[in-house]
């Protein structure tokens, strides 16, 4: 099991293994762009979408606007037909369009740093919120997506109900060094190894002391 005394060990050897295998669209957004405004969008994107869509319709949508204001002379249709195939890309480009002019209007075309500031966007949940910070500010956040919420209680680290639940717990116990890097890495270990249903455990570089808690089926 996993606990705060070999933590650490966890998390090296996560970065370790994963040299090999791409980041999570996200994260290559803000490391390409080094822009808040671009996290966001990029993370609106990505709700509900796999990485293979959101990274290019990233690039097709920053390829037309790369700022608020230039967004808002785009037309909704037009930010639609730009980032389809992506989950509910009709509803997103009314979202965008209207979080780009809340962003003119309240903040002066910039994205807000702060927690509590970015959630009154509306159409940014804590997700978003938390990633926009860590991925477009370089701040530590707790940003909790299925995989963070499914692996750290697979590793026996917290026992949680829901992803609200676990960025609570994990704001708690989780050694606030390592924040910045505990999403992107366990995406990535979602994505490739630590699977919803038969994950890998056999090539699992922390097997020895994960809880593999209410795993049925392994590979």
């Amino acid at each position: 099991m996993i606990t705060n005394n070999n933590i650490s060990r966890a998390i090296k050897a996560l970065k370790r293994a994963l040299q090999d295998y791409p980041d999570p669209s996200v994260t290559l957004v803000g490391k390409q762009w080094r822009d808040p405004f671009h996290v966001l969008i990029s993370c609106l994107l990505s709700l509900r979408t796999k990485d293979e869509t959101t990274l290019p319709a990233s690039k097709r949508l920053f390829a037309l606007a790369t700022e608020p204001r230039a967004f808002l002379r785009l037309s909704e249709d037009k930010i639609a037909r730009t980032i389809y195939p992506v989950g509910f890309y009709r509803t997103k480009a009314r979202t965008i369009k209207g979080i780009c002019k809340d962003l003119v209007t309240r903040f002066n075309g910039r994205v807000p740093d702060d927690l509590d500031t970015l959630l009154t966007l509306k159409g940014v949940g804590r997700k978003t919120a938390n990633l926009v910070l860590i991925e477009g500010f370089g701040k530590p956040a707790m940003c909790v997506d299925t995989h963070v919420h499914r692996i750290s209680n697979r590793w026996g680290y917290i026992k949680t109900s829901n992803p609200h639940e676990t960025e609570e717990a994990l704001r708690k116990k989780l050694p606030k060094r390592y924040w910045i890097d505990y999403n992107a890495l366990l995406v990535s270990w979602g994505q490739n190894v630590c699977k919803p249903v038969s994950p890998w455990c056999s090539q699992c570089t922390v097997n020895d002391i994960c809880g593999q808690v209410n795993v049925r089926n392994q590979r």
